[in-house]
């Protein structure tokens, strides 16, 4: 299988952590998101939205979108499970994925904060929208998983939540917000940074990273 990516985009960086805690090998391809290489024909014709990741199985069928990529490598490769046998709980770890997956993440991406640029709005500006939109994101999660066991953000075992929110907060940290307001999301951090599928993970040790 490929995975097509980017070094920094954090919807590649969640299907990293999940391709590791399968054990899945991939070849990773790179698509330079600020140099528009996503908008290459080439590229189009694998995934028309021009967006990362993009999941290439063997026999050339692909799957866009990384909620959709994790829960098919879910289904096709159930251990270590990524989501509870509970199905209400089931429903809470991909709520709780949602709030940073839709709501979040892409209102502060790429594609949003060049379309802030091109409305005129300044450097300052857009990198305070982005930043606040970090910060109603994850205060939402905090509040969610204060009320959840940890270390994870669901118990002992790290889950689709948890694959979720290490990118994002790495993403908040590069905007420049002060994580340390969310003591509960970086428990949950710590405890899956522990674990080398999710540190091997990280943008810094991607092929592509710069």
């Amino acid at each position: 299988m490929k995975l097509h990516g980017y070094f920094r985009s954090s919807a590649a960086w969640r299907v990293r952590i999940a391709l590791n805690l399968k054990g899945l090998p991939v070849t990773h391809v790179s698509h330079h998101l600020r140099n528009g290489e996503q908008r290459a024909p080439d590229y189009l014709a694998l995934n028309p939205q021009g967006l990362v990741p993009v999941l290439e199985r063997d026999d050339g069928s692909v799957l866009p979108q990384s909620l959709a990529i994790i829960e098919w490598l879910e289904e096709t490769h159930p251990e270590p499970p990524l989501l509870p046998s509970d199905p209400f709980q089931r429903a809470q770890v991909r709520a709780f994925a949602q709030i940073i997956a839709c709501d979040t993440h892409p209102v502060q991406n790429l594609r949003v904060l060049n379309r802030l640029r091109e409305l005129g709005h300044g450097s300052d500006v857009v990198l305070a929208w982005a930043a606040a939109v970090n910060v109603d994101g994850l205060s939402a999660c905090e509040r969610v998983a204060v009320k959840t066991p940890g270390p994870f953000c669901f118990g002992q075992a790290p889950s689709l939540a948890d694959i979720c929110l290490v990118p994002q907060l790495g993403n908040a940290r590069r905007f420049k917000v002060d994580v340390a307001q969310f003591p509960r999301l970086l428990e949950a951090e710590a405890a899956a940074l522990a674990l080398p599928a999710f540190r091997d993970a990280v943008p810094e040790k991607q092929a592509d990273a710069e």
